[in-house]
Order: C-alpha cells, then sequence, then structure tokens
C-alpha cells in the first residue's frame, strides 16, 4: 500500500510518503511560513524523491486538528481532493495524537498538547504501553492550568510532548513538579512519517465524509471570553 501522509495542522509542515509501514520519504519543517504556498511543491518533492506519481497511491492520510484553523483547512482541504481526483480513500487522524505518538516507547501517560492562546490550549491525554496508544481523555480546548489540574489528581507522571511546550513549561513544573516529564526538544515536532503508520491502523472514508476538527468553544463560552477580552483591553 502506497500512502501519502499530509499535516498541516500547526506551524510544522509535515509531508511523508510511505510504502506499507516502512517511510519512503519525509519531509518536515519547523518555520513559519505560509503553509498554502508550500505545500503543494512539497508534495510534489516527497513525490518525485519517492518514485511515485499520484495514480500510484492507494490512500491518503490528513491530520484532521485541532491547532490552527487555517492550517487544518488547508491540509484537510488539499487532503479530500487528492482522494477525490484519484478515487482513493482517506483516513483523518487527530493532530494530537500524531503528536502523542512520539512518545510511544514511553509505558505510561503521555499528554500532547497545543497552545490556544489566551491562557488556552488544545489537549489530550492519552496511555502508551510501548506499543500503542489509547486515549484516556477526550480532547480539549481548556484552560491549561485547569488541564493540569486535572493531571495532578492522576498522581502520577506524565510526559508532555508538544511543539509549545517552551511557552508553557513554567507552568507545568508549578503546577505538576517531579510528576511531568519532557521529551527531547527533537521529539515535539510532529511528523507525517507517524501520521501515515497510524492511518493504516484506521478505517478508511469517503473524501466527503472528512471535516476539519477545530474543537471550537462552546458558542457561549467563546462569547464571554470575547467580551472579557475586550473588557480587559479598555481597562
Amino acid at each position: 500500500m502506497k500512502v501519502l501522509a499530509i499535516d498541516t495542522s500547526n506551524q510544522v509542515m509535515s509531508v511523508a510518503v510511505l510504502n506499507q509501514q516502512e517511510v519512503v520519504v519525509d519531509y518536515t519543517t519547523n518555520v513559519k511560513k505560509n503553509h498554502s504556498v508550500r505545500l503543494m511543491p512539497a508534495i510534489h518533492t516527497a513525490m518525485k524523491e519517492a518514485g511515485l506519481t499520484p495514480s500510484d497511491l492507494d490512500l491518503v492520510a490528513v491530520a484532521q486538528g485541532p491547532g490552527s484553523f487555517t492550517g487544518v483547512r488547508i491540509g484537510v482541504t488539499t487532503a479530500k481532493t487528492m482522494a477525490y481526483s484519484l478515487n482513493i480513500p482517506i483516513v483523518p487522524v487527530s493532530s494530537l495524537n500524531i503528536a502523542a505518538f512520539n512518545g510511544l516507547p514511553f509505558e505510561g501517560k503521555i499528554c500532547s498538547f497545543f497552545d490556544a492562546r489566551r491562557g488556552r490550549v488544545y489537549a489530550g491525554l492519552y496511555q502508551s504501553n510501548g506499543e500503542e496508544l489509547e486515549e484516556v481523555w477526550d480532547e480539549e480546548n481548556i484552560l491549561f492550568t485547569d488541564w493540569l489540574e486535572r493531571l495532578k489528581e492522576l498522581n502520577e507522571k506524565v510526559l508532555f510532548i508538544s511543539n509549545d511546550v517552551s511557552l508553557h513549561r513554567e507552568t507545568i513544573e508549578e503546577v505538576l513538579g517531579e510528576q511531568a516529564l519532557f521529551s527531547p526538544p527533537y521529539l515535539n515536532v510532529p511528523r507525517a512519517a507517524a501520521l501515515g503508520y497510524v492511518a493504516q491502523k484506521k478505517r478508511a472514508v469517503d473524501a466527503h465524509q472528512v471535516v476539519p476538527n477545530y474543537l471550537r468553544l462552546a458558542e457561549a463560552e467563546a462569547k464571554w471570553l470575547e467580551k472579557n477580552q475586550e473588557k480587559q483591553n479598555h481597562e
């Protein structure tokens, strides 16, 4: 099975080509540049390096969010268009799951998160047995301090994996102390190679069924936050 995997859900842009479980090409950048301009050239380069044409593909895998609204939309739209035009299945995978996959060798709780601004994060918690990940809590758009207090109640070690960990490390250590473990920086970058691997173990769907997962706040909460932010700006 030839798989094209695409992740543009955050600052990291990653494109990979896999042949079954073997990674043939893994092209990943971690720079603040426009994914909409760079994605198609990256896909073209990856396919060329793999010696494949679009008609050789059997599956498209895509990170469906949460993350940057624009980034998620770019990746999902591109993947859906390719899957539809090639008449091949597509597998959407949580961006948080992909990030957490980097910690798979760690046997225990893994927390992956993305900064959502205003003290909030998109966060997920997984249990790793060293070979597979199992979702422990539903993914949330939540105040990070609230999420950390919940983790504290577990009273066990938690491995944090995030490209945004430097923004929140001080808070994590303040709340969790020795409960908190941190992955090496190079493991904080999500890779499409992991996405392609995970996708092959999930159920493929029709392109029309795939929608971005923005993990939006409930409408009432979003309005309250907006109103509160405006109030603070005028004080």
